[in-house]
């Protein structure tokens, strides 16, 4: 096997934090170290094995049982699923998961009453956060822990504590090996950067962004659109709690962070919104949900307003069944039910059922934005992260056309 190089990994030390960030012990610091360098290993050493499994034992067995190639991604999983070495890879995977959950959960509990008072302050009294205790959690987000997160997003250790929020912003660094920044945000800042080199005199005056969990991406738009009114729902109150006091901690006070289903907008009026927007976020719906968002998405949207959505890249036939097999394991093995079923959708064609013309759509590729001298860059050959790198695809679409 060649050897591959890789960037560096950057120490936990090098994230940033902010008022309500959680503070972290020599202990717990080292413990992220560990997760994300072995995250790292388990996506290109040792992940490198898991091609060859396939190319030297596995698809020449399956052959030679079948007289024939895998036909779906299916087929090459339940064949690879047989496989020793693979079996041996995808369990430390899940381990990697349940072990950055473990960690993150102890050094928020055991500061929680700190965190609740520090966010707290910063919430109290703010028309920016806006919650709603009608609001019900759709059951594809309450049924299963995504992400092996306990809980989920919305998820309480009592009543209108942010743990949930902590939890999944000190963890992050670790997911993704540091490829996000400091402050976990480079997806934001890479469609900030887009957007103002391909649309530097764009205006936009009220953006809605959907599935904001703790606002790590719509954050840094914010602050690079200082002048345009921010809203940013999502179902978890836990999460935006935390999510606006980090956002206020942060300087981006222009977000109004408001407890709400993207699958009825109907409190906004037709053409209220020029930028509707969701950042890894439609892979977590259910199929009935899906196209419902993008539907009241359109609705809202202004003429020559901008829809887009930020995820990993969609399975077509031009893309390889064995990438699409190993982009698959999330599906199965990170409690993400709806991954594998959203990424065969031709999601442009569900923008086109929703009011779209073919000519207004577009695909486009980010790269998440951060600081080089300390992280490293998204990788995009064999030794990516399938499904957790720090590059995807906007799947995009200016209704009526972009603006002149």
């Amino acid at each position: 096997m060649s050897k591959v190089s890789s960037p560096p990994v950057p120490p936990y030390r090098a994230v940033k934090t902010h008022d309500v960030f959680p503070s972290v012990s020599h202990d717990e610091a080292a413990r992220f170290d560990f997760l994300t360098h072995f995250n790292k290993f388990l996506a290109s050493s040792l992940g490198r094995g898991n091609k060859l499994a396939y190319e030297r034992r596995v698809l020449p067995a399956f052959r030679k049982e079948k007289a024939r190639d895998p036909k779906d991604r299916f087929e090459i999983r339940n064949a690879m699923n047989r496989d020793p070495f693979h079996r041996l890879w995808s369990a430390s995977k899940r381990n990697s998961m349940e072990m950055r959950q473990q960690n993150g959960r102890s050094i928020v509990l055991r500061q929680l009453d700190d965190l609740d008072a520090r966010a707290n302050a910063l919430n109290e009294g703010k028309s920016t956060l806006q919650l709603d205790p009608t609001v019900q959690v759709p059951r594809y987000q309450s049924a299963v822990d995504i992400h092996c997160m306990p809980g989920c997003y919305h998820g309480e250790e009592r009543p209108g504590d942010v743990s949930a929020g902590a939890n999944y912003d000190c963890g992050i660094f670790a997911t993704t090996a540091g490829a996000l920044g400091g402050l976990s945000d480079g997806g934001g800042q890479a469609v900030a950067q887009w957007l103002k080199a391909n649309y530097p005199n764009w205006k936009p005056r009220r953006v809605l962004d959907i599935g904001c969990t703790i606002g790590h991406n719509v954050v840094p738009l914010a602050l690079a659109y200082p002048e345009t009114e921010f809203i940013a729902i999502d179902t978890a109150a836990a999460s935006l709690r935390y999510g606006h006091a980090r956002a206020q901690a942060l300087g981006a006070t222009n977000i109004t962070f408001i407890q709400h289903n993207g699958e009825d907008l109907s409190r906004w009026e037709e053409g209220y919104f020029d930028w509707v927007q969701t950042t890894m976020f439609l892979h977590e719906l259910s199929g009935k949900a899906l196209p419902q968002i993008i539907n009241e998405g359109f609705r809202v949207l202004a003429p020559h307003g901008l829809m887009l959505h930020v995820e990993q890249p969609q399975y077509t036939p031009e893309m390889p069944l064995y990438e699409q097999f190993i982009r698959d394991w999330d599906a199965f093995n990170n409690n993400e039910p709806f991954w594998s079923a959203m990424h065969a959708l031709d999601l442009k064609k569900v923008m086109q059922k929703a009011g779209f013309d073919e000519a207004d759509l577009f695909v486009a590729g980010v790269k998440a934005v951060a600081d080089r001298s300390i992280f490293p860059e998204a990788p995009t050959d064999e030794t990516e992260d399938h499904g957790r790198a720090a590059a995807w695809h906007a799947y995009g679409a200016w209704k009526g056309g972009a603006p002149k």
